[in-house]
């Protein structure tokens, strides 16, 4: 097991312990006010589909914003280098406006509660088990992720045992979550967005003082590790080696299509944050609004890793006692006085926290909707769903607290979540994506294409990549790889058994392929309100050139 390496205690007083415990009775209070608003399942698991648009975009971003986005992006930084901004500019902001302009739409019309009731919907009940049971899988174990970076801060600032800080950071996530269900972690991620800008912004700023700017940072690292390091396409030619282990083509397909598509579209830990608006032009916003600061936070997250390979230079290697994951502790210790060290704790502890929130409403809402009243226990009283929905929630962050531990194992997170996504989200992807274009699509091929992918991306990960078949020089380009193989896969596997087996009728596809929308009057409430600002089309496409600028620098 990975632990903090030996010195890397924060030097903490009085002053931080009291901003930390003021943002605990903050959050817990939150909780508390949002109780009063659950009084039915669909309250509980989709804040009754009431949420504004600007609280939902802000809740959708703070929701990735957990272990992947700081520690993991961090540690992605010190080993790989200027490459991290491909999984923002490449690898989320097409896919996110994809999501809203032409995904939510389906989403939100049909009135499902979750992403896998969609694909009960348009294939069939065999679809819908398999795609309930994998996502709940992988929700738990990527919340293991986040809580594991939890403890990494908690041990870091207490000095507690690593296993102890795991357990107390899980607890107390319960208790919110439990307390005033998906409105509490949405609030609370709206809060949370905040105090993590307020955390990064200071440690970014300070690192590049610290290794005397950006020049003098590069040059050091191009010393170090070469001149591909700290551009985002050298060396990506088919064939060239670079820091990622990756080229132009497994980037491109692999990151930017199967992933970030699979991720960004299918994962409902984030599309759970779009249905719980108050109606679809809300919905389709959602996304949108959240890709203007996700164009940005690159900047927040890379720089602090780059600044911890200046400040260690074999950091990651067996050379060293510091782990890729101390990247952000490593500078917190070094860098940050009484005060505003409190203000970085309390900002990373809001980012993990946000980020196993939404892995576990998400987890709830699926096995509780999906399974259990689907399969299990049908027709009872709501409120005996919403009684079991949160007993679900306190064991699905039992087993989360189980699940960190295999985390702690993997030296660079984000390395491991890329795996995780590559085998559950990328062949939900492909069934989604060809179920809503292809009317033909039968309802068998859904389950198949599902068992297809993810046998075929575990194969290519397990197997071929592990085994030494095929030598890949990274893991993070083996999860490329093992995500295009585990899309192919599955497309293929899909039209073979479309086939041999009988289409869906065509009467029951309405509002669920691509071409057969009906009228709904959040339609004609996007008729009725012409401000620019409420045009989804305008902001994705806003989003995408405003990122398209920000890469120029970094296109050579």
């Amino acid at each position: 097991m990975q632990t903090l390496a030996e010195g890397l205690r924060l030097p903490t007083n009085g002053l931080d312990y009291a901003i930390l415990a003021i943002y605990f009775v903050v959050v817990l209070g939150i909780g508390f006010m949002a109780r009063a608003s659950v009084k039915t399942s669909l309250d509980f698991f989709l804040s009754g589909r009431s949420l504004p648009a600007w609280v939902t975009g802000l809740a959708f971003v703070a929701a990735n914003l957990g272990a992947t986005e700081i520690l993991g992006m961090a540690a992605t930084g010190a080993q790989y280098g200027v490459a991290v901004v491909h999984w923002y500019w490449i690898g989320a902001i097409p896919a996110m406006v994809f999501l809203g302009l032409v995904m939510m739409p389906f989403y939100y019309r049909s009135k499902v509660r979750s992403v896998p009731e969609f694909l009960l919907q348009r294939f069939d009940k065999s679809a819908h088990l398999l795609s309930s049971v994998l996502f709940a899988f992988a929700a738990i174990l990527i919340a293991g992720v986040n809580l594991y970076a939890l403890s990494i801060v908690v041990e870091a600032l207490l000095g507690w045992p690593q296993w102890v800080a795991i357990v107390v950071a899980g607890l107390f996530v319960l208790v919110y979550i439990t307390i005033g269900g998906l409105s509490s972690a949405i609030y609370n991620e709206v809060l949370q967005f905040f105090v993590i800008l307020a955390a990064l912004i200071p440690l970014t700023v300070l690192g590049l003082k610290r290794v005397d700017g950006w020049d003098a940072m590069s040059d050091s690292l191009t010393k170090q590790h070469g001149g591909d390091f700290m551009t985002a396409w050298g060396g990506t030619g088919i064939g060239d080696p670079n820091p990622l282990g990756a080229n132009w083509l497994t980037i491109i397909l692999g990151l930017g299509f199967v992933l970030s598509f699979g991720y960004w579209t299918t994962n409902f830990a984030e599309v759970q944050r779009a249905l719980s608006a108050k109606n679809l032009s809300a919905a389709k916003r959602t996304p949108l609004i959240a890709a203007f600061p996700k164009i940005f936070i690159v900047f927040a997250v890379m720089i602090p890793g780059l600044v911890a390979a200046v400040i260690v230079p074999k950091i990651g290697t067996p050379d060293s006692d510091l782990t890729y994951n101390d990247a952000i502790p490593l500078l917190m210790q070094e860098l940050l006085p009484n005060g505003v060290l409190g203000i970085a704790v309390t900002g990373l502890l809001a980012a993990f926290m946000a980020g196993m929130a939404a892995n576990v409403s998400s987890f709830n809402t699926v096995f509780t909707t999906d399974i259990w009243q689907q399969y299990v226990v049908k027709d009872k009283p709501d409120a005996y769903y919403l009684r079991f929905g949160r007993l679900i929630t306190a064991i699905g962050v039992l087993a989360s607290i189980g699940t960190a531990f295999i985390a702690a194992s993997f030296s660079n997170i984000m390395s491991y979540l890329q795996t995780l996504f590559s085998f559950f989200n990328v062949p939900m992807f492909v069934v989604f994506i060809i179920g809503m274009f292809w009317k033909r699509a039968s309802m068998k091929s859904g389950v198949w294409g599902l068992v297809a992918g993810t046998a075929a991306a575990m194969i290519n990960y397990f197997w071929i990549y592990k085994g030494g078949i095929i030598d890949i020089p990274s893991d993070q380009g083996a999860n490329f790889v093992s995500a295009i193989v585990g899309f192919v896969a599955g497309a293929v596997v899909m039209v073979v058994v479309t086939l041999f087996t009988a289409p869906k009728p065509e009467a029951e596809l309405a509002g669920l392929v691509y071409g057969t929308e009906s009228p709904s009057p959040d339609e004609e409430l996007e008729e009725a309100d012409k401000a620019w600002y409420r045009k989804p089309a305008l902001l994705g496409w806003g989003a995408i050139v405003l990122a398209a600028a920000c890469y120029i620098p970094y296109s050579f």
